[in-house]
């Protein structure tokens, strides 16, 4: 019998690698299923194919790129990986429907804020600032003390989101924490500069405090984007871009211009996500337009708290100083004269954004507030 055996053993196929693991295991009470190689094992990647690295849409192909449109992931698993029936949840995640946070440059917009990323400390050319005359550097530190309240509330409102979404939907959850980083870095730079020149921080502007807990009151992720994306790090978008004009050294010119590349991620990742809501979720539209209806009547007021524009505020006063070159009348007058023309520019460029997001009918059809009309004309 032996030696009829042997040459049915000879020519059977030998065992792989992986099927020798798994017998020797078993025979010794360990699961090794886990071994076995996914369908897309062995797929070569282009490690360089756009020319800026391995990014993250580089590597995600096959079963790794497909996003539910609903998910029931509640115990961290990461998208792509096969599911474990005896995993324990460790979240109950509200964000869970993709139509709700999703965009479709979520990740390209995530690594190219890594790629930007810059240092308060060894960026800024601080040995730039000179003596400044008294009335101008107290704008400075004026202005500087508002965009430090103001920065602040635009990276806690959006930390809270994060731990709400579903690993499915990392993309939006990855640059969410780049945005927060983002906003630590001007909660940083700001605060220094309003002490790097002898001066220091000046007065709370009450009505931020209020803008602030507007965005905090948001009842889902996209009313929270359209207040803080859309709204409020527009307005404030605007005025990094009229840095050139309003800085007086190299220091302050280079804190806007890298504070300015940053939050047009921001407002790129609330008008992206709200360009696919409208495309995806329709029936969401009338929401939406609500929300937009609560922003342009802040925004038309000039009560809006993450405006730095707004009328009747402190830093409305530092920005004409800083704009007209002095406190004096004359100087004050062509100040208050060119942050007319800022205000201008923040609702030309949110009319802007909401067109590209998909909404602008409102400005066609009547919806939008009649105050925007002159400049919707301008």
């Amino acid at each position: 019998m032996a030696t009829e055996a042997r040459p049915e053993a000879s020519q059977a196929e030998p065992k792989n690698a992986y099927q020798q693991l798994l017998d020797y295991g078993r025979e010794r009470g360990y699961k090794l299923d886990w071994l076995a190689p996914r369908e897309t094992w062995g797929t070569e990647l282009d490690s360089d194919a756009s020319g800026g690295g391995l990014l993250l849409q580089d590597v995600d192909h096959g079963p790794f790129s497909q996003v539910p449109e609903w998910s029931d992931n509640l115990t961290g698993r990461p998208r792509g990986s096969l599911s474990r029936p005896t995993a324990p949840k460790v979240g109950n995640y509200s964000v869970r429907t993709k139509s709700d946070i999703w965009l479709k440059n979520a990740g390209q917009l995530y690594e190219e804020a890594v790629q930007r990323q810059w240092s308060s400390a060894t960026d800024v050319p601080w040995e730039a600032l000179e003596e400044l005359p008294d009335d101008i550097e107290r704008a400075e530190c004026q202005l500087a003390t508002f965009l430090t309240e103001v920065e602040f509330v635009a990276g806690d409102v959006p930390g809270k989101w994060i731990s709400q979404t579903t690993p499915d939907y990392y993309e939006p959850r990855m640059f969410l924490i780049s945005q927060i980083m983002d906003e630590a870095r001007h909660l940083d730079v700001f605060r220094k500069r309003a002490f790097a020149n002898g001066g220091g921080l000046m007065m709370q502007v009450n009505n931020a405090a209020a803008g602030g807990a507007r965005i905090d009151s948001a009842r889902d992720f996209t009313e929270m984007s359209a207040r803080l994306h859309i709204s409020g790090e527009g307005s404030v978008l605007s005025i990094f871009r009229m840095g050139e004009r309003m800085s007086y050294n190299d220091a302050e010119k280079s804190i806007y211009r890298l504070a300015a590349s940053d939050e047009s991620r921001h407002v790129a990742f609330g008008v992206m996500h709200l360009q696919y809501l409208s495309q995806t979720d329709p029936e969401r539209r009338d929401e939406i337009h609500t929300y937009l209806d609560e922003i342009e009547l802040g925004l038309v007021a000039a009560q809006d708290g993450q405006n730095p524009a707004a009328r009747g505020t402190a830093s409305n006063v530092a920005l004409a100083i800083l704009l007209g070159g002095g406190s004096h009348e004359t100087s004050l007058h062509e100040g208050q004269q060119l942050l007319l023309a800022v205000r201008q520019r923040q609702v030309k460029e949110y009319i802007q954004r909401v067109k590209v997001a998909g909404f602008g009918d409102r400005f066609e059809n009547g919806r939008a507030h009649e105050a925007l009309a002159a400049y919707i004309a301008a």
